[in-house]
């Protein structure tokens, strides 16, 4: 593999490829087939957007006439660029032609993976508060962890998908075509002609929300991302499938939209989500002076909770002001019998010696060091995604619709968290040992369970011969939590109907977006 595919893997960070019913390392990004549309969407451009008011919200000037000499200066040099393709470049073209949406996905896998490793403690045994000089968390971005990554993803999906909507309108507007649509004599190398008008390019396009989203959601990656940017944005023009006019206008038109998709992200209250400790003392006490156990950290030496304001960040496809309505039904007393049967089936089914129930705690552990389990269903999607051949517009809509509801699943499963902040079971009985370690928040309800389910039911609903199985695996990555000893069943039980809840409300988006 060449320098520019190895750097996906500098940092020795392992990519996952999923098939139906079993995983496999792989040291290699996925080889893909060009991306040949099944449906070129020729009216996405009247989609409904999530951030933009209206497609046109960001203008687009009109391109130069292709029988201008301006546009044929170009034609000329796109044709000079695929005639001296260097084997860098044919490896390049050859990566991003399976699908710009597709392949930034991957890399945004990777970059979570990649960051989802907690602070080291201090000499002093404190750990560190968050700041631009760790690598690993920022005053807004703490490091990669599930909720973390379920809001970068989301935003990311988002950033691409209204800017492709735009271009879409756009492209529909000037209904420019592709060079080798205005001169038979250009044959481009490894992408599949079609007749998209690429004015702006589509690539580009998704290159530029990229640049802006990721470099500020990764922001220790800046020089890796700007790399994957100039690929993606310019590897068409290479291949002889656009000319620079093409590139220009999808750069600028991707980088101003996610500049209003990043405006959001500055005030959704994620620069709050860290807490502290004088918040999660009071939490404890309220319940506490109920007569409840309360959730404390086991982490030694002590460390905060994971994310305790996370509740609060702004959703995508529900009211905030609303929380009481998605937040499950309050658990039994831990001084109650019905608690007590909780811990009791714990200890019973974290088994090691099961073999097939820790092949299931392993499958879907998605710890430290992994894209986490939104990157799971990501990786679900993905594998749909390309075998139904989508557009770059509806993969983006898709990846949008996914990633908003496993988001929105974050704020309501860590508000149920530190709203009832009930012990995990080894803090109840140290005689459980946890399979797959000990997360540092509160047990109720079940992130795996709650993502699980709101991926699950997105993507049921988009690829509706596959939702049974969709659903299986969200069951069984929920009950990966009881068996690993970290979970009570009634966290799994109250996470799946809340993920199905969530899952539900980018359903009702996506039946009225004009997609369908």
């Amino acid at each position: 593999m060449k320098k520019h595919i190895l750097s996906l893997l500098a940092f020795s960070v392992l990519f996952f490829i999923f098939s139906a019913c079993d995983k496999e390392v792989t040291g290699e990004y996925a080889e893909l087939q060009p991306l040949s549309p099944a449906n070129q969407d020729l009216n996405a451009g009247a989609w409904k957007t999530v951030v933009l008011a209206t497609p046109d919200e960001v203008a687009v000037p009109a391109p130069s006439d292709v029988n201008s000499a301006e546009y044929q200066a170009e034609v000329a040099a796109s044709k000079q660029a695929l005639a001296g393709l260097t084997d860098e470049q044919k490896e390049i073209i050859r990566y991003w032609s399976a699908g710009s949406v597709l392949r930034w996905n991957e890399i945004m896998r990777y970059l979570v993976a990649k960051h989802n490793l907690a602070p080291a403690p201090n000499a002093d045994g404190t750990y560190p508060v968050p700041d631009a000089s760790n690598p690993f968390s920022y005053p807004e971005f703490p490091f990669a962890n599930p909720p973390y990554s379920a809001r970068a993803y989301a935003y990311a999906s988002v950033a691409q998908f209204d800017a492709l909507v735009a271009g879409w309108h756009f492209k529909s507007l000037y209904n420019r075509p592709a060079p080798y649509n205005v001169d038979a004599t250009i044959e481009p190398y490894h992408v599949v002609k079609t007749s998209l008008p690429t004015y702006p390019l589509e690539d580009a396009v998704v290159a530029g929300a990229a640049f802006t989203m990721l470099r500020a959601l990764f922001p220790a990656d800046t020089a890796f991302i700007n790399e994957k940017v100039n690929e993606a944005a310019w590897y068409k023009q290479w291949a002889g499938a656009a000319v620079a006019s093409d590139v220009t206008a999808g750069l600028n038109l991707g980088k101003s939209v996610a500049a209003k998709v990043l405006n959001r992200a500055k005030s959704d209250g994620m620069k709050n989500a860290i807490g502290s400790k004088a918040i999660q003392d009071s939490l404890q006490q309220r319940v506490e002076a109920l007569g409840e156990t309360s959730w404390k950290s086991l982490e030694s030496p002590n460390r905060l909770g994971m994310l305790v304001q996370f509740g609060k960040v702004k959703p995508w496809l529900f009211d905030p002001a609303n929380i009481e309505a998605v937040r499950p039904a309050a658990p039994p007393s831990t001084q109650s019998d019905a608690f007590k049967a909780q811990l009791e089936e714990v200890k019973r089914e974290a088994d090691p010696s099961d073999r097939e129930k820790m092949r299931i705690v392993h499958f879907w552990a998605d710890g430290t060091g992994t894209y986490t389990p939104p990157g799971h269903w990501n990786v679900f999607a993905f594998e749909e995604i390309y075998n139904a051949g989508q557009s770059e517009v509806r993969a983006a809509r898709n990846f949008a619709l996914l990633n908003m509801a496993m988001m929105d699943a974050a704020i309501a499963c860590w508000e149920a968290k530190y709203h009832y902040m009930v012990p995990r079971p080894s803090q109840m009985d140290p005689s459980i040992k946890t399979l797959t370690g000990l997360p540092n928040f509160p047990a109720y309800t079940s992130g795996h369970s709650t993502f699980s389910a709101a991926g699950a039911t997105v993507l049921g609903h988009l690829f509706p011969s596959k939702a049974a199985t969709f659903n299986a695996w969200a069951e069984e990555a929920s009950l990966s939590r009881l068996y690993g000893g970290i979970h009570y069943r009634m966290d799994c039980e109250a996470g799946l109907l809340c993920g199905q809840v969530i899952g539900g409300f980018a359903v009702d988006r996506a039946r009225t977006d004009g997609a369908e």
